[in-house]
């Protein structure tokens, strides 16, 4: 079935990424002349995209159990199919590695649909060297060469050390994965605001509530800031993510809360606020696409301090916009804290220049006008 030229379809693993994080692609996409319409598995913000005047659908997608996930899979495939036969999309642009197999598995052979695989991030399974992780990797790795590989495909990539794994990794053409740095922010909306200097110095963590994002590390330092500055106050914005098997448990998140070292926000709503009543912003994550977290946190004037790993260390540069330390490290975390708790001079030059950094590299015009610069590359060459 021929596509039509103008029509483009994005899909996501959660209809909140599509809403917070890719309406502001899929406006500029709009403007720019595409016909757009998003499709996610069902959720709250669904409606929500409806209301910004998107066309959303939903899949029947779910992550409850391994079984339920493998049985959602095909019936996805199957809905999806059928979206792409009724909206005949010439580009299907796809978020994480779930949507982009999903997508792989539906766009028949032969197809005239590009797909434009968009890897956030390298996932649960790669981001550990234990023998589970290294089975799951073996088991997927097959899968996933064949779902990013291909003359109709391109894997657009947020750091260039996800670059370099795939291509070296999955045999990918080096040209055919680009790299286009986050996801974009709204700098407008993002913006620093004036602290009251009175107020208790506050040291705050955005992020779910898992492992890998270094959540027990943050937890383990503030017990030592804290023991040192007392008055210095931790909070962590987030919640666990039940389907993801390196989530906190109930019970731990419930010891936590009782220690009274970290403040438990749960799911922030208004996060420009919640960041601007920060002084110092932590992720001590093992690995990153590109930290959403750092650059938001960044363009509200924050200095960071985070981990040196791939799409941590592509926002922030060590002494410059913030500090870098080894991951899974909470001590040299928790030093690291104390250098900024301790120098208002250096957290306020450390500060100003995070937000030039997100200003110059990811604001939604930058990285929006680069995606869609590639969607035009995608259909001249299909037309050669």
């Amino acid at each position: 079935m021929p596509v039509n030229p103008k029509n483009i379809l994005f899909f996501a693993n959660t209809e909140w990424y599509l809403y917070n994080f890719r309406s502001a692609l899929m406006a500029s996409a709009r403007e720019a002349g595409w016909g757009v319409r998003c499709v996610s598995p069902p959720g709250p913000f669904g409606e929500k995209l409806r209301a910004a005047g998107f066309e959303w659908d939903a899949l029947p997608f779910e992550r409850d159990s391994r079984l339920g996930m493998l049985l959602s899979l095909w019936r996805s495939r199957r809905v999806l199919r059928r979206l792409i036969a009724e909206t005949r999309p010439a580009i299907i642009h796809s978020f994480t590695l779930t949507s982009i197999l999903i997508t792989w598995l539906a766009v028949r052979r032969h197809s005239e649909v590009h797909r434009v695989n968009a890897v956030t991030g390298l996932g649960y399974a790669f981001t550990g060297t234990s023998m589970v992780h290294r089975l799951v990797q073996a088991v997927l790795r097959p899968f996933i060469r064949r779902a990013l590989a291909g003359e109709n495909a391109m894997t657009v990539v947020q750091n260039r050390t996800d670059q370099q794994f795939l291509v070296a990794h999955f045999g990918l053409d080096p040209d055919r994965v680009p790299l286009i740095a986050s996801s974009g922010v709204d700098i407008d909306k993002f913006r620093p605001e004036t602290r009251d200097p009175k107020s208790a110095l506050r040291i705050g963590f955005v992020g779910r509530l898992l492992d890998d994002k270094g959540i027990r590390e943050f937890v383990a330092a503030a017990r030592e800031v804290k023991r040192r500055h007392p008055k210095v106050e931790f909070i962590a914005a987030g919640a666990p993510d039940p389907g993801n098997p390196a989530a906190v448990g109930e019970a731990e998140l419930a010891a936590w809360k009782a220690e009274n070292v970290v403040e438990f926000a749960g799911q922030v709503t208004d996060m420009p606020a919640f960041l601007n009543s920060l002084d110092i912003f932590v992720l001590p994550s093992y690995r990153e696409g590109l930290s959403r977290s750092l650059i938001e946190a960044g363009a509200c004037g924050l200095p960071a301090v985070t981990t040196d790993v791939p799409g941590c260390r592509d926002v922030v540069a060590d002494g410059e916009n913030g500090l870098l330390v080894p991951a899974r490290d909470a001590a040299a975390l928790a030093d690291a804290i104390e250098r900024l708790v301790q120098d208002a001079d250096l957290r306020k030059r450390m500060g100003e220049r995070a937000r030039e950094v997100v200003v110059e590299g990811f604001s939604n015009e930058v990285v929006n006008s680069a995606t869609l610069g590639l969607y035009e590359e995608v259909m001249r060459s299909a037309q050669v």
